[in-house]
């Protein structure tokens, strides 16, 4: 019996170092490849703004692309949540629906960033710039850091350079009535908004 008990020891050590190493990365997001941009880049018929493969030490950890178009990309770990909820330090969200503004209406206050209005809610922590034919909002776990961002932010997909003037609002683009493409027949092409 003490033979059986010698054999069983390691084979519990072994499975018990698996189980914690299964658990061991729970609110880590892993760094992406290059297809989540490489999609992005592709399929985005409108700019997308980012702040390279890395930002503050920070690299992209997550890319999501909604129905509606909107473009998701979030730097660094998970601060709070897990698998389904992640809160990361920083967030860039680019809606081509120009005629919403994230936190209008909301107590905050306009500030000139790159010569565009940005609304800031939060104490400074989200901005809101409408600047072309999109909205960028930027979710940041400190102002400062938002408002690094929003200095520092480009288009991955269009002509754009970091720290030069943003382009002007255009006016509303209408893309709030366009279908989406799984509302169209197969084969219909996809209606484009207008640019300003």
């Amino acid at each position: 019996m003490s033979m059986r008990r010698a054999l069983m020891a390691p084979a519990v050590f072994a499975l018990c170092a698996l189980a914690l190493a299964a658990c061991g990365d729970t609110l880590q997001d892993q760094s992406i490849g290059p297809s989540p941009l490489e999609s992005v880049i592709v399929k985005s018929r409108f700019p997308v703004y980012w702040l390279g493969k890395r930002f503050d030490g920070m690299r992209i950890t997550g890319v999501l692309i909604d129905p509606g178009g909107a473009v998701t990309l979030r730097y660094g770990d998970c601060l709070v949540g897990g698998q389904f909820t992640c809160v990361t330090p920083l967030k860039l969200v680019s809606s081509p629906d120009n005629s919403f503004v994230p936190g209008e209406g909301a107590v905050g206050r306009i500030r000139l960033v790159r010569g565009a209005d940005a609304l800031s809610t939060q104490s400074g922590r989200t901005l809101a710039i409408r600047t072309g034919s999109v909205v960028v909002s930027l979710h940041a776990n400190d102002a400062a850091l938002a408002l690094r961002a929003a200095r520092l932010m480009a288009p991955v997909n269009k002509v754009g350079l970091p720290l030069q003037p943003l382009p002007a609002a255009a006016p509303d683009t209408r893309f709030d009535q366009i279908p989406l493409p799984s509302q169209l027949p197969p084969g219909t092409p996809i209606p484009q908004p207008r640019e300003g």
